[in-house]
């Protein structure tokens, strides 16, 4: 397939890598001294799942997204706040039979697209604060996508994948009759191909949640602290403060009709699987870059206001956060 990564950093890099090992033309979008790298020396994957191994891929890199022709697969592995810039420049490649795949975190901009339920269109405003993402590419063309994998740029041209390979991919569009579409089945098949756990959702709403949840959580207290996961999963402190946060996402997501069923020590569990990974907005605080605090822990309260959920803990974490990253200047206060 012809496939374009938009924004081929940590989780994109990732699947930019494989998907190219794997046969497929690929080509990515990217800027900078990253961009730079790419096109001179090829992406470099250091697989710390297989002792550290690093191999490279050459590959056409580009800043310039409407160069690159209408394409079969379009990936978007932007941060949250870059998506409503870059999301205009990206519909030239946009087909009647494209797949978009926003491998994102966070309340993804398409959630109440085509939702079917009372909240059906809803804007977020968190992630989309002037209303132009939503129906700007039609729900029909984007495969919703869920990220468990952990991966870091530590230099330009350079993924280092720690942890994970999983992604799950689904239908948004619930007037379509079966989710398991034929074009999602290729899509699981060719992540598959390139040594991904792809699996298939019949609701990726609700996978949504799941990993929001955790995101809602341990993204901001690690951002805070500069825990890695195993620290954050092994510290009673850290803990206490987690556990409260992640019953108040699981009474938001229950408000929008889905029930996750796991009790916040089993979600505590699935996150000790990543190891030492350092979280994103780890990452990002450490990096010096504008965190994604409004689309992981902003719209799970905004969504929150709209249904009358209290969550104290997670909005004094989220003032805290905020507080830091003005200080750092990394956001506008």
């Amino acid at each position: 397939m012809k496939i374009c990564v938009v924004g081929a950093g940590a989780i994109g890099g990732l699947l930019a890598f494989r998907l190219a090992a794997a046969g497929h033309d690929v080509s990515v979008v990217a800027r900078g001294a990253h961009r730079e790298a790419i096109a001179a020396r090829g992406l470099t994957l250091v697989d710390h799942q297989a002792g550290g191994s690093a191999s490279s891929q050459p590959m056409h890199a580009t800043d310039d997204p409407s160069s690159l022709g209408v394409q079969d697969v379009v990936f978007i592995g932007l941060k949250a706040h870059a998506i409503p810039d870059l999301l205009p420049r990206i519909v030239p490649m946009i087909g009647p039979d494209t797949m978009l795949v926003p491998a994102i975190n966070g309340v993804p901009w398409w959630y109440f697209q085509n939702e079917g339920g009372p909240n059906d269109g809803l804007v977020v405003r968190s992630v989309d604060p002037s209303a132009t993402l939503h129906g700007l590419v039609k729900a029909s063309s984007i495969v919703g996508c869920v990220v468990h994998a952990a991966a870091e740029v530590r230099e330009p041209g350079v993924v280092h994948h720690t942890k994970g390979r999983g992604f799950i991919v689904g239908e948004i569009d619930r007037s379509l009759a079966d989710p398991s579409t034929a074009r999602v089945e290729r899509l699981a098949a060719a992540l598959r191909e390139a040594r991904l756990d792809a699996t298939i959702s019949q609701d990726i709403r609700r996978d949504v949640w799941a990993k929001l949840i955790g995101n809602l959580s341990f993204n901001p207290v690690a951002a805070l602290t500069y825990a890695d996961m195993s620290r954050l999963c092994a510290s009673d402190g850290l803990l206490d403060i987690l556990r409260p946060m992640l019953v108040e996402g699981m009474a938001v997501a229950a408000a929008y009709g889905v029930v996750i069923a796991m009790t916040p020590d089993q979600r505590i569990d699935v996150a000790r699987h990543l190891g030492r990974a350092r979280i994103s907005m780890h990452q990002d605080f450490e990096a010096g870059r504008k965190p994604e605090i409004d689309a992981i822990v902003g719209a799970v309260v905004e969504l929150a206001e709209r249904v009358g959920v209290p969550m104290p803990t997670t909005r004094l974490v989220m003032a805290l956060v905020r507080e830091r990253a003005i200080s750092d200047g990394l956001i506008d206060a």
